[in-house]
């Protein structure tokens, strides 16, 4: 039981302010008691009998771990793919959820799943590739918080054990293995294979048990020890064992390493396999007794769970021979003693420059050999890549300051814009291609172009701006006009083109210039979309619109079927009103020569309703919809005068129709007090602007 549970429990009873008495709660609640219990060998070794997933390896553990959160399977095209729920951080209220690389990250998930299953992939380091922010100390992250969160509940249970000894008073204490191991490791290897064959007998668990491992060189020797002051009893030696739940933690260091490189001169690979304590070497006299030895570097911690490599291969190369040890034979070499098993995922990371120095590195063909590279590369789906950024700059993360709508998804658009291929069809033009992978559709590409596009692009998401710097220019933005109340596209979209100047990671003047160019596309873009708001904004009488849809199908039904219409005023039957239709299907450019097509498609998308049993309106085609929205903006601006705004004098008839429009905008769009009045001069002057071109 939590904290918070605790709390509702107890609210409006007099000691709910009592925080001391919540605590103490918790700690006598059965949730908490799980956590701390200890159990002798005995007991122990009947919870693997019954469930041995207890004993799972680290690989096994980490995959189930992922799909306890839920897997979503999906089609994209022809292609079937799975999503994996835990990505989206809901264990941790989202802050590291990650979007827009599901087909990447199910990769890293198969190769997890391949892992726990001993398909070989258990004896690889695993290595996030990508540029830099692209999220790999992200998934690094998750993954370490996942199995911290999984190894408190029962499905992800796991164990470990101490030695019985004498403290402080006179009570029972234990000391705990340095290394967190399984308390099977404690049975002779002619035990385990008996107990294996058992197991595999029965078909319990997930896995077939595995039971691979010996004791680390600590324990090995307090079992020696122990075992000749019981003249040679296994058993007795057993009763000296105390066995309890392993509770994974990366601050604890228990089961979750991080090892980063430091000054390669400074390099030392006792930070990964552990180094001799000096001081007690004077109490025992030996620098090869494990009593003299702290098996406390990265490696030896991780056991049971994961260790994050940051950078591995900014390491020496003399340094990074340690990892081929502890992937392939699983074991590692602290020095003065043996070689030590350890069971743990290698998750590492590096940017694309060092992995070229890998890949032209002669000498690190082992280590080559022993890597599985994962791309992580930037988000290329403009939705997916707004969610990043709603995550920071979201309603409840940003206080006395409007965020004014498509700020996030303008400088989301330039982002991505930056990581595309040109396309290779002249028929479609970069922002085309952006719209075509977000799932929208344009005349002539279907999804096998979209499929084929992305296989084609093999580089698209492994170059371009970093959504580091997309934050770093919305918080400048923020800072730089800390007098206003919103924060709009223009403001945004002009730091991002001033920090180019600057920006370290472009290499070229033409990349440079390139990047400004598509600032220029993307305010193109802004523009049309608020012209397309405030068209709606005026065109929003619903009742007109009603009205002018009624009118549009009586005269295509007449026309499609050869008919007359009536003439509601005269009651005179007279032919369908061609200028009428015309004026409608020209404002979605519907050619004259494509006419008869598109009055019969609408024909047939009322009758498919019909038979379906709904009612056709306005709303159900979104394609007429938009016809007749502009069709009304048309027929509505005059009487507005929005163009008066541009000249600042507005009577009073004229800023009420204005004053409706603004409240629509506010209303349906997310404008607010300060931004709407300012998009809808805006606006007024582009219209302004086409008047007099005209």
């Amino acid at each position: 039981m939590s904290m918070s549970e605790i709390a509702k429990q107890n609210e409006g009873s007099e000691n709910s302010n009592s925080l001391l008495e919540r605590m103490m709660q918790w700690e006598n609640s059965g949730e908490y008691k799980k956590l701390q219990e200890q159990l002798t060998f005995n007991q122990y070794y009947k919870i693997v009998e019954k469930n041995p997933d207890v004993a799972r390896t680290a690989y096994q553990r980490m995959y189930d771990m992922i799909v306890s959160h839920g897997v979503e399977e999906i089609k994209e095209g022809n292609e079937e793919m799975r999503i994996y729920k835990f990505f989206e951080d809901s264990f941790g209220d989202g802050i590291d959820a990650i979007f827009g690389i599901d087909r990447h990250l199910s990769k890293l998930v198969d190769l997890f799943k391949a892992a726990a299953e001993g398909y070989g992939v258990e004896k690889r380091v695993l290595l996030l590739h990508g540029p830099v922010g692209s999220s790999k100390s992200t998934i690094a992250r998750l993954l370490k918080r996942g199995l911290e969160a999984y190894s408190r509940t029962d499905e992800g249970m796991l164990y470990t054990f101490g030695w019985k000894s004498n403290g402080f008073e006179g009570r029972e204490l234990a000391e705990d293995c340095p290394m967190h191991e399984d308390p099977l490791h404690l049975l002779p290897r002619e035990l385990r294979q008996e107990l294996r064959q058992e197991l595999l007998k029965d078909e319990k668990g997930r896995y077939p048990l595995s039971v691979e491992g010996s004791l680390c060189p600590s324990c090995r020797f307090e079992f020696k020890d122990r075992r000749g002051k019981h003249s040679g009893s296994i058993g007795k030696v057993l009763e000296d064992v105390v066995v309890r739940r392993l509770i994974l933690s990366e601050e604890d260091r228990i089961g979750i390493g991080t090892f980063q490189p430091k000054d390669e001169k400074n390099q030392d690979s006792t930070e990964l396999t552990g180094d001799i304590n000096y001081r007690k070497i004077a109490e025992i006299g030996s620098d090869s007794d494990p009593r003299a030895f702290n098996f406390d570097g990265e490696l030896n911690i991780a056991n049971r769970g994961m260790v994050e490599l940051i950078e591995v291969l900014k390491l020496d190369v003399a340094f990074l021979y340690e990892l081929l040890g502890a992937s392939q034979e699983h074991v590692i070499k602290p020095k003065k003693f043996p070689h030590v098993f350890v069971d743990e995922v290698l998750l590492a990371h590096t940017n694309e420059p060092e992995y070229k120095k890998l890949q032209n590195n002669e000498f690190m063909e082992a280590l080559r050999d022993r890597t599985v590279k994962i791309d992580i590369p930037y988000v290329t789906v403009l939705s997916d890549e707004v969610k990043i950024y709603e995550k920071y700059y979201g309603k409840d993360r940003v206080r006395g300051k409007h965020i004014a709508p498509h700020v996030l998804e303008m400088a989301s658009m330039w982002s991505i814009l930056t990581r595309l291929e040109e396309p290779k069809d002249g028929n479609l033009s970069l922002l085309q291609k952006l719209k075509l992978y977000d799932g929208r559709t344009i005349p002539g590409f279907t999804d096998d172009h979209v499929r084929e596009f992305r296989e084609t692009a093999k580089r698209e998401g492994m170059d371009g701006i970093s959504p580091r710097y997309i934050q770093d220019k919305i918080s400048n933005a923020a800072v730089a006009h800390s007098n206003e109340k919103c924060i709009n596209p223009f403001m945004v979209l002009t730091e991002l083109k001033e920090g180019l100047k600057h920006h370290s990671l472009i290499t070229s003047d033409d990349q440079r210039k390139h990047f400004g160019e598509l600032i220029s596309v993307v305010e193109e873009e802004y523009e049309n979309i608020v012209k397309n708001e405030v068209q709606r904004a005026i065109a929003a009488d619903e009742d007109a619109l009603s009205r002018l849809c009624g009118n549009y199908v009586d005269n295509i039904r007449a026309y499609t079927q050869k008919e007359k219409v009536r003439n509601k005023f005269t009651g005179q039957l007279e032919n369908p009103d061609e200028k009428l239709m015309r004026s409608i299907e020209d404002k979605i450019e519907i050619p004259e020569g494509r006419k008869d097509d598109f009055r019969q498609q609408i024909m047939n998308f009322i009758g498919a309703r019909a038979l379906d049993g709904k009612t056709f309106d306005f709303r159900s085609n979104e394609r007429l919809m938009k016809a007749l929205e502009l069709k009304l903006f048309e027929d509505q601006k005059d009487s507005i005068k929005l163009s008066s705004l541009v000249s600042g004098v507005v009577d009073r008839e004229t800023q009420g129709k204005i004053d409706i429009v603004k409240a629509r905008m506010i209303r349906d769009y997310g404008y607010c007090e300060s931004c709407a009045p300012n998009i809808l001069q805006y606006v007024a002057s582009i219209f302004a602007r086409g008047d007099s071109k005209k």
